[in-house]
């Protein structure tokens, strides 16, 4: 068929559901308001291991409004029925609230207090009293025993390392973080009969949705999981967590709808974080600047109940060609709360320690750091000796250094100054892989002319009823306010995470096949209607735009949809799909950046103060540039908190986190924020997916903070290898 003109994708379209947010019309998922809800607070853990010898419940009772007061003592026993493999997407498995009397991290819910307003619950909960029989728990990474490591491995590393000319022997340390979105995770639990509906933030319906019908045995259809908008998530909503499942189990006993929102505390502790690292890394390399050998030994923090992982052994295989690499991953079980994926999990690791070193290396052999990773570019993936389907990494490096006035950099360190200020630049190259999933959609076109698409995707910011609308509009020919997207319930078709940068590509390609198939269905029905004037046309020569239907190239011949549906006796069109993605392992698929920035250090203080910051993406297509610059910018922001200012504290003889709020744990806020600016190279990878996308949110923070450490170090001649880069380790 003739292609479809694209007035919406790639244009700078507001969001569509702006207005909503600004106005406080949209409804996240603590403010919708169900019919005789009462209130839930959480008791938390006050040990970090243990067990729990007593819980004293009658001063909290006596509390006016006071409900009830929910503990492993009198919680009913939860089937917990296996309804899945077990992945790290579902944590009841291993802990089962409210079951038993084991203590397994500082924070744990240990009793939940249910009354009829807040501030009762809020009063109830702080008269609770649980004894324990406390152990001393194991919180320090340098503590733990580590598991059996995963590993990877080619060429000879011992070898090429023992005969390289330079050597490098690092080892990098990289802080807990948490995730801090502005919306605390809330949920609100009832139960009609036996069906359970909640309205959680989460940004994985299905995923809570499978998680409720497992720990409550319930057929999944049984539960409907409702979150229309998220506030935020960057990665803490990937999974159900305990206080999820504690509302529909207050919900349960009381036989009232119950509402538990986290306070800002609790989300250091009641949703998981971006697990701390220890990251050794040798590196060799020739007098010419070619690598010839990386041995890389990374531990990372786990809980003792579960084993969480993720892809940071990535960077390591295939940013750069290297003859021999060796690998260890271990994860080290400790008395935590379990991790979960962070914005650009595992990447934004094993880049910062991987691209830190590449800076070392530069220094120490004298040789531009872009020119080093020029003259290591792989011609294939070195991991795999797959090909890669675009590969732009070198464009990148030449735009950004052309932008960001590169050639301006002094190479030696502490050769620039602006009065007390030490002046520095720094680059580093980021790579994440492009994920694609099955996803499921269902649409309609109506005889109006408006078209409706459904499916259970979020939305916690990157603006998915946005893109997913453009998408819909240019398949149907349509204009962006005659399509109304809808997500966020688990009676609409199924989709993945919405995590992962994998929502464009996934959802969208879902969206992209539902919309062409609408569309074929009105052409078909105009070429069969011999009271259309488009009546024997080829339909491969008809396109639509603004909802009219014409030749290709003879606007002058065609009708709308809505005189079509309307003549036939048609109320609507309806379709559904189910998108799978068509490649295999046939290409190694990622996308890729390159990040500028200059920075300021006070030569007194050590003070760091980002001055300006350039990145350059190989993503593919930008469906739209307003979303892809606001996700570029947050990745940015992340990037420098990352680099420069977060840090989770825990107090290791008991578990606790001692900066467990905003005043305490750092975040970047608008002083810390320089000029930020995003470059995009034109084009697109249809071996990724039918859109040409290869995803951007995950991509936006890798390289940011060597980029930064890097910087750092041209401007003082000292390097940091742990993150946070603080004024202590510049004095």
């Amino acid at each position: 068929m003739s292609p479809q003109p694209q007035a919406a994708v790639g244009a700078p379209l507001s969001r569509v559901d702006g207005r909503l947010k600004v106005t406080g019309q949209a409804r996240y998922a603590a403010e919708f308001d169900i019919d005789g809800a009462v209130h839930a607070v959480i008791v938390d853990a006050s040990i970090g291991r243990g067990r729990i010898t007593g819980v004293d419940t009658d001063d909290a009772e006596a509390v006016p409004g006071v409900l009830r007061v929910i503990h492993h003592g009198n919680a009913p026993t939860l089937p917990y029925r296996d309804n899945s493999s077990g992945s790290n997407n579902l944590p009841g498995r291993k802990l089962r609230v409210f079951q038993d009397d084991r203590v397994l991290f500082h924070g744990q819910p240990v009793a939940v207090v249910v009354a009829t307003t807040l501030e009762a619950a809020q009063h109830g909960a702080s008269l609770v009293k649980v004894r324990y029989d406390a152990e001393r728990p194991t919180t320090d990474l340098a503590e733990g025993e580590p598991g059996e490591p995963t590993g990877y491995a080619r060429g000879d590393a011992v070898a090429g390392l023992r005969d390289a000319d330079v050597r490098l022997d690092l080892t990098y340390r990289l802080a807990r973080n948490h995730h801090n979105p502005m919306e605390p995770h809330a949920t609100i639990a009832r139960w009609d009969g036996n069906r359970l509906t909640v309205w959680d933030k989460t940004q994985w319906v299905y995923g809570t949705q499978l998680e409720l019908s497992t720990v409550f045995g319930l057929p999944l259809d049984s539960v409907r999981v409702i979150n229309p908008y998220v506030g935020g998530g960057f990665g803490s909503g990937l999974r159900c967590w305990p206080h999820t499942v504690v509302a529909g189990l207050a919900a349960r006993i009381t036989g009232r709808p119950v509402k538990l929102v986290l306070t800002r505390r609790q989300m250091y502790f009641g949703t998981g974080f971006r697990p701390s690292y220890d990251y050794r890394l040798s590196l060799g390399g020739d007098r010419n600047g070619r690598l010839v050998a990386a041995d890389h030994r990374i531990d990372a923090e786990t809980s003792s109940y579960e084993t969480f992982t993720e892809a940071v052994m990535t960077p390591g295989q295939m940013l750069y060609s290297t003859p021999g690499v060796r690998q260890a991953y271990r994860t080290v079980p400790l008395d935590v709360h379990t991790p979960i994926w962070m914005r650009g999990p595992g990447a934004a690791t094993g880049v910062f320690a991987v691209e830190s070193a590449m800076d070392e290396l530069a220094h120490e052999l004298g040789i531009d750091p872009i020119e080093l990773r020029r003259r290591n570019e792989p011609a294939q993936d070195p991991s795999n000796n797959a090909p890669f389907s675009t590969r732009r990494l070198l464009e990148c490096y030449t735009v950004g250094a052309r932008e960001f006035g590169w050639q301006r950099r002094k190479p030696k360190p502490r050769s620039t100054r602006d009065g007390d200020w030490l002046i520095g630049m720094g680059m580093a190259a980021g790579v994440y892989h492009t994920a694609v999933s099955p996803a499921q959609s269902r649409a309609r076109l109506n005889a109006d002319g408006t078209a409706v698409i459904e499916c259970a995707s979020s939305d916690m910011g990157p603006g998915t009823y946005t893109s997913q609308t453009q998408v819909a509009a240019d398949a149907l020919g349509l204009a962006v306010r005659a399509v109304d997207f809808r997500l966020g319930d688990s009676r609409y078709p199924q989709t993945p995470p919405h995590g992962g940068s994998q929502t464009m590509a996934s959802v969208g390609s879902a969206t992209l096949d539902v919309c062409n198939q609408l569309r074929r269905q009105a052409v078909r029905l105009a070429v069969e209607d011999e009271e259309s004037p488009l009546h024997g046309v080829s339909p491969d020569d008809i396109v639509v735009r603004g909802g009219r239907l014409h030749v290709q190239g003879n606007p002058a011949r065609g009708e709308s949809y809505q005189r079509l549906l309307t003549r036939n006796g048609r109320a609507r069109l309806e379709a559904d799909t189910s998108f799978t993605p068509p490649r295999g392992e046939r290409f190694s698929i990622s996308g890729y950046s390159a990040t500028f920035t200059e920075v300021a250090v006070d030569a007194t203080l050590g003070l760091v103060r980002v001055r300006r910051m350039l990145s350059v993406y190989d993503a593919g297509r930008i469906i739209s540039p307003k979303l892809a610059d606001s996700q570029a910018i947050g990745g940015m922001v992340g990037g420098i908190g990352q680099a420069l200012l977060e840090h989770t504290v825990t107090d290791h003889r008991d578990g606790r986190i001692v900066n467990a709020n905003l005043a305490d744990y750092l975040v970047p806020v608008n002083a810390d924020i320089p000029d930020l600016r995003a470059i995009y190279l034109d084009g697109e990878d249809y071996d990724a997916d039918p859109l040409g996308v290869k995803g951007l949110a995950e991509l936006v923070i890798c390289g940011v903070a060597p980029a930064l450490a890097n910087a750092v170090f041209n401007a003082t001649g000292r390097r940091v290898r742990e993150l946070p880069i603080t004024a202590e380790a510049l004095l």
